[in-house]
């Protein structure tokens, strides 16, 4: 029971979201959610509006309709009379192979000339550096081009490998590059080689999880364990094991010289191969600076003591300096890789049909739905980008430093 002295009981007042700073950053925020919300809800309106204005909708049947055009590079089955919509995800599957292979070898190229460029070999320094300034100054779709003329002009034709009087020979004869593209062998897939797959990629996960144990095991006890030859061994003994005892189910396809071109094996068109390596080479360049700061904001100290304890100067680059200068080096490593990815859209510069090229190219013009077509472009740039983010950021989590 309350009393007439008693103080009244303490109630929410709308004063509170304002000038109250437990609450007041929300009310700001929300406020400006509201603002952007009313903003955006305008703009589709207005959008909506105008197309009906001009006898047009937003509509994506065309996704179902033929494309009625050809892709030369693709990874599933497809001809003309496919669907814009599988035209559509040949063009994505298409991007994300340069993405790939691009951040996969743009990585390897710039940490090997980002330790060179720190090499007390005066050469060796020199040369990257030129490598670095060369490539990183000069726009990336001039590399694209001149790589594909090189290969063009520089490679010999198919017929040039015919016969006695042939000019060219392939290598161990399984592989032969050409101006068209280089001609590999390509696997059969036999019953049961999805088990020597399922193996392989175990035993990827094996020798990841030998690695970190023997890297634990160093840093607790001090007792340094082989990494070379177990980790070779954990790789491929599993899988050349299953192999043979799945009767060897997994075969190879050789590539054949028949009438002006060769007939099977894998072809890898040189647009892939230009635009693969073209911008591998430019990413790797602005990797190798990222790399080479982050090594040179470990400090000499680190250096100094480990040389003292007699490790060698590999160890001393593996074990102590590359680990701390990865927390430098992965933040402006995520942006080079979203860089990448998105600069494969030059693909169209070589005729190589990524999902810009079909998508956004022919798909746009022959159904005129440049709207549905665009938003469908962003939407997958965006996501590939958001998730390109999301692992580099939970791999640079893990590597970040622990507080106590």
């Amino acid at each position: 029971m309350t009393t007439m002295t008693d103080p009244p009981k303490a109630s929410f007042r709308l004063s509170q979201l304002i000038y109250d700073t437990r609450y007041r950053s929300y009310t700001f925020q929300f406020i400006a959610l509201i603002l952007l919300a009313a903003l955006m809800a305008y703009l589709g309106a207005n959008l909506v509006t105008n197309l009906a204005d001009q006898g047009q909708n937003i509509s994506f049947r065309f996704l179902a309709e033929p494309s009625g055009y050809d892709i030369n590079q693709r990874l599933i089955e497809y001809d003309s009379q496919s669907s814009h919509l599988r035209a559509a995800v040949v063009g994505v599957l298409n991007t994300l192979i340069v993405a790939f292979l691009g951040c996969l070898t743009a990585t390897i190229l710039g940490v090997v000339a980002g330790v060179l460029r720190l090499s007390p070999n005066w050469l060796v320094r020199k040369l990257m550096a030129g490598y670095v300034e060369a490539f990183r100054n000069v726009p990336v779709l001039i590399w694209i081009l001149i790589i594909f003329t090189i290969m063009s002009a520089v490679m010999p034709p198919p017929n040039a490998f015919r016969g006695d009087n042939a000019t060219a020979s392939m290598v161990f004869d399984a592989f032969a590059f050409t101006n068209r593209g280089v001609y590999t062998p390509a696997p059969i897939w036999g019953a049961g080689s999805l088990v020597v797959v399922l193996t392989f990629l175990a035993s990827i996960i094996g020798v990841i999880y030998y690695r970190r144990y023997a890297t634990r095991l160093l840093y607790d006890t001090g007792k340094l364990l082989p990494m070379g030859w177990p980790s070779l061994v954990i790789l491929f003994l599993p899988s050349i094991l299953v192999y043979f005892v799945m009767g060897q189910p997994i075969s190879l396809d050789y590539p054949a010289l028949k009438g002006f071109n060769f007939s099977g094996g894998l072809h890898i068109r040189g647009s892939l191969i230009a635009l693969w390596f073209a911008l591998a080479i430019y990413t790797g360049a602005f990797i190798a600076e990222n790399v080479r700061a982050g090594i040179q904001a470990v400090s000499k100290g680190q250096t100094e003591a480990a040389a003292s304890l007699g490790m060698r100067p590999n160890r001393i680059m593996k074990l102590v300096i590359l680990p701390q200068a990865l927390r430098v080096i992965i933040p402006p490593l995520i942006s080079q890789y979203l860089n990448l990815t998105k600069n494969s859209s030059l693909a169209i510069a070589v005729g190589y049909m990524d999902v810009t090229g079909t998508l956004g190219g022919i798909t746009l013009n022959q159904t005129g739905r440049a709207i549905e077509c665009v938003l469908l472009l962003m939407i997958f740039y965006l996501t590939i980008s958001l998730a390109i983010s999301a692992v580099m950021n939970v791999y640079n989590q893990s590597i970040a430093l622990k507080e106590r």
